[in-house]
C-alpha cells in the first residue's frame, strides 16, 4: 500500500487558502489543524466531543485526553494543544452554538458527527479540490511527525505524541528529502 503524501509547508498553505474560500471554512481549518498541528488520526478527530476539547467555561483545553476507545491502539493518550492549534480551534468554536459536552466537536452539513470513513473521504476530496495530488487522511500525521523530526525532536517523543508504542512505526512516518541531506552534510 502506498504511503500518504507528506505535504510541504507551501502545499499546506495552498490547502488552507482553498478552505478559506469555501463554506465551513472555520470548521475545515480546525479539522486540518487537528491533523497537521496535533497529528491526530481521522478516527480520533471524528470521535472528539465538545467535552474533550472545551473546558467547562467554554475555553479550549491545553491538553486533550483521548480515551482508549478513541485511539487506534486502545491506549489512552494526551494531545497537547499548541498555540497555533488553539487559535484555529478558538476561531472554529465561535461558529458553534451548541456546546453540550456530548455533542460531536466537528459536524457535517447535517449537524451530525463525522464517521472515520466519511472524514477520510472528506480529506481525499479536499486535497483533490485544492489541487494537491496524492494527499490523504494520513498526510497531516506525516507532516506533523516529519516536521518535528526535522526540528530535532527525538523519536521517543515523536512516538509518544503520535500514540505509537513502537518507535519503528514512528520512523516510517519521517520523510527524508534532498534538502535535509544537504543541510545534514553542512553540519560537518
Amino acid at each position: 500500500m502506498a504511503q500518504a503524501k507528506t505535504l510541504t509547508s507551501q502545499e499546506l498553505e495552498q490547502v488552507f487558502a482553498y478552505v478559506d474560500k469555501n463554506r465551513y471554512a472555520e470548521r475545515n481549518r480546525a479539522i486540518l489543524a487537528m491533523s497537521f498541528y496535533a497529528g491526530l488520526r481521522v478516527a480520533e478527530i471524528a470521535s472528539l466531543r465538545m467535552g474533550d476539547v472545551l473546558n467547562l467555561d467554554g475555553t479550549i483545553k491545553s491538553e486533550i485526553r483521548l480515551s482508549a476507545a478513541q485511539t487506534k491502539g486502545k491506549h489512552p493518550r494526551t494531545v497537547f494543544v499548541s498555540q497555533r492549534l488553539r487559535a484555529e480551534l478558538e476561531r472554529y468554536i465561535t461558529t458553534r452554538h451548541v456546546k453540550n459536552a456530548d455533542v460531536p466537536f466537528f459536524h457535517t452539513e447535517n449537524r451530525l458527527g463525522f464517521t472515520p470513513n466519511g472524514l477520510c473521504v472528506w480529506f481525499f476530496q479536499l486535497y483533490k479540490n485544492a489541487g494537491i495530488s496524492g494527499g490523504s487522511s494520513h498526510s497531516g500525521r506525516k507532516f506533523f511527525i516529519t516536521t518535528l523530526a526535522n526540528k530535532g525532536i527525538g523519536v521517543r517523543i515523536l512516538a509518544s505524541l503520535a500514540g505509537h508504542k513502537n518507535i519503528s512505526v514512528t520512523q516510517r512516518y519521517i520523510d527524508v528529502n534532498d534538502e535535509q541531506k544537504r543541510n545534514a552534510v553542512e553540519l560537518i
